[in-house]
């Protein structure tokens, strides 16, 4: 199986991550297609793959996969030993309903705090809507750790789908320089220490972006 991944910027592209790592999840090679956003072309170049004209695309022998989460369903359904998601089924229905919750709400946070990776700057204020967007991320890792997160670091234990969901935010968090509770905290390290996630910080690091 041929896997090619199109992808925005590093820096910026957060729905890029989160199918890259579940990428990474599997353990199976793939290449990389980057296409630069926020450039006169860039619709134009990603509608060349993209029906959306978005990032990301999986492109998988002669067929195409797009949005993160269906990305995700389809490796899982690939690759059923590589544990993209819990074991038990009530780990399951929690870890697909938080990232849908991810997929489709925390719009404040997504406007106000954008995925910025060379990032290191807080906010003069953010806003009450955001605010209240990151005080349900952190029940919500709370709720997932609790409940299933006791044989590891990460939201149910070891790395999942939901992490690779969740680590957008954690980067936020950090960029934004967000005052976090000891337990979201201990989490966000966690995600800078993935060595999946530590790859494509650094390549963000080295992007060049006019």
């Amino acid at each position: 199986m041929s896997l090619t991944l199109i992808i925005g910027d590093k820096t910026y592209s957060s729905w890029s991550l989160r199918a890259a790592l579940a990428l990474e999840l599997t353990g199976a090679p793939y290449g990389e297609q980057w296409i630069t956003l926020n450039r006169p072309d860039t619709r134009a170049q990603i509608l060349r793959y993209s029906p959306t004209g978005k990032v990301p695309l999986l492109l998988v022998d002669d067929a195409a996969i797009w949005d993160s989460l269906a990305i995700a369903e389809y490796l899982a359904e690939c690759y059923p030993d590589a544990g993209l998601w819990p074991q038990s089924r009530a780990a399951r229905a929690l870890a697909r309903s938080a990232c849908a919750e991810m997929h489709s709400g925390f719009v404040a946070l997504r406007t106000h705090l954008p995925m910025d990776l060379k990032r290191n700057q807080a906010l003069a204020v953010i806003p009450d809507d955001a605010l209240a967007d990151i005080q349900r991320i952190f029940a919500l890792w709370a709720e997932c750790r609790q409940r299933f997160g006791q044989g590891g670091d990460f939201l149910f234990g070891r790395p999942s789908v939901a992490d690779a969901f969740f680590a957008p935010v954690a980067a936020r968090l950090r960029s934004y320089q967000i005052e976090l509770p000891a337990e979201a905290g201990a989490y966000v390290d966690a995600i800078y220490q993935w060595p999946a996630f530590q790859r494509w910080y650094q390549a963000a690091q080295e992007e060049h972006l006019a």
